[in-house]
């Protein structure tokens, strides 16, 4: 319907724009202090902030090949489970459902929590309890709306994502004045490499899972893949205009903190933005907090609405109870799928700490983006002849697995309790997987217990969706 010339360019704006909106998000507004802290200096925390976007661009350009080589929704999970089969995808699968959603969640309502509640206590943390208990408030509410309707759902995030921009952009307009008057002494090479302590390589290891949390969405880039023109020429142009400009929004958010805040203020500070408006805002520096505030309810709401689209798809492809396959008859939600979301997310919430959370959080993505990123090489030996309209040189994923397997393993080195539970958590899905899913034959009771054959009794407002495009269909009605 679009003439040849501009349907081209505005789907490849849209594909550089979404890629660049889906990675921003409320990581920047939690990840600096986390950063900073195990960097030990300035200049190397903006280091560790430059050359995580690079590292992220390897890995999209993986999974651009990925995605137009095996051409099907479900991102990671399809991938892992088409090349390695069942028990590998279904870990990833249960590693996302227990792990890395509800984490995401937790520490994204954590974010929330503290940046609402910070301007009432000023001079002192939140109390624990009041911030685990907005935040459950938050988690249950978005919940709620979305088992009610997916249209509210969308309507929310359009909406909040306006906060989220609104933030950035003030911090970035205002740290560059700040330099521009000359308040940039942190930033000077005299001070920026002075060290607190000289840090370890486990300590630059555990600084690149912090910022890794704010680049997390830089692997959905390739989910555009069969609806771009052009994949093979436009893919690839948008991973290299998407993320390094990502990169420098990030950075340049780091260093209009660095205008304003001492190292030893920002480590200080539980709310990073806000403590920047509160020097440098005067009377208006209520806008900083109520922006972060509307950028992280939009983000809780953002992965709930994921999440449990992910656990209906384990559900319909037998990897999870038949339940979560269920959807609200008249509303068309998964409320199952929403409501296990829901509990994992507080039930880690009210046990964890924020900047531990985003380390276990962030091991387990990059043991997941590694294991997806060596299928790719275990495909090029396997199907050599397969159709590959982009094929990435083999350094790039080579490159890729080295600095993955020595973040892994330095980061395992020196937060071993951390960073195992999260690969203790996935093992545990194995004997799941041959019990729950490889048992074909096994015996009536074990289905009646997981709903298999009498859901239908006591749900009758559910029922399952039919087809795999059900959401997306359902999507584009309304």
């Amino acid at each position: 319907l679009l003439d040849p010339f501009n349907g081209r360019t505005l789907l490849v704006c849209i594909v550089f724009l979404g890629g660049a909106c889906n990675i921003i998000g409320s990581g920047i507004f939690i990840s600096p202090k986390g950063v900073l802290e195990h960097a030990g200096s300035v200049g190397l925390s903006l280091i560790v902030w430059v050359c995580g976007g690079g590292i992220c661009t390897l890995g999209s350009m993986c999974y651009a090949e990925l995605g137009v080589t095996i051409p099907k929704s479900g991102g990671d999970y399809s991938y892992v489970t088409e090349i390695f089969g069942g028990l590998v995808g279904f870990l990833l699968l249960w590693s996302a459902v227990l792990i890395m959603y509800p984490t995401t969640l937790a520490v994204i309502a954590l974010t929330f929590s503290n940046y609402v509640l910070q301007p009432a206590f000023p001079n002192c943390l939140p109390p624990f309890i009041a911030t685990r208990l907005l935040a459950t408030i938050c988690i249950l509410f978005l919940t709620w709306v979305n088992c009610s309707s997916v249209r509210w759902a969308t309507r929310i995030q359009d909406v909040f994502t306006i906060g989220k921009l609104l933030a950035l952009v003030l911090i970035i307009v205002v740290g560059l004045v700040q330099i521009c008057r000359g308040f940039y002494d942190a930033l000077r090479p005299s001070t920026a490499f002075e060290f607190r302590e000289e840090p370890s390589v486990g300590q630059i290891a555990l600084a690149f899972l912090q910022a890794s949390f704010a680049y997390s969405g830089w692997n959905f880039l390739n989910y555009v893949t069969e609806e771009v023109v052009e994949p093979r020429k436009n893919l690839p142009r948008a991973i290299f205009i998407s993320i390094p400009l990502v990169t420098l929004v990030y950075t340049m958010t780091n260093i209009a903190y660095f205008s304003s805040m001492t190292p030893q203020e920002l480590l200080a500070s539980n709310a990073v933005a806000v403590t920047f408006g509160e020097k440098l805002l005067g009377q208006f520096s209520w806008v900083m907090p109520i922006s972060v505030a509307l950028s992280t309810f939009g983000g809780i709401n953002g992965y709930l609405f994921t999440s449990s689209r992910l656990c209906f798809s384990g559900a319909r492809e037998g990897h999870l109870p038949y339940l979560l396959a269920m959807i609200h008859l008249k509303n068309c939600t998964p409320i199952p799928a929403l409501l296990v979301c829901c509990i994992a997310t507080i039930f880690i919430l009210c046990i964890g700490e924020t900047h531990n959370l985003i380390n276990y959080v962030s091991f387990i993505n990059y043991l997941s983006y590694g294991v997806t990123i060596a299928g790719l090489l275990y495909l090029r030996k396997k199907r050599p002849n397969l159709v590959r309209p982009i094929k990435v040189n083999l350094l790039i994923p080579i490159s890729y697995l080295i600095f993955w397997a020595v973040l892994l393993g330095f980061s395992l080195y020196s937060e071993p309790v951390v960073c195992g539970l999260g690969m203790v958590i996935m093992l545990t899905g194995v004997p799941v997987y041959f019990v729950g899913v490889h048992w074909k034959n096994k015996p009536k009771w074990i289905y009646q217990v997981v709903g298999k054959q009498q859901t239908h009794h006591f749900t009758p407002w559910l029922t399952r969706a039919a087809t795999n495009d059900f959401f997306h269909n359902q999507l584009i009605d309304q």
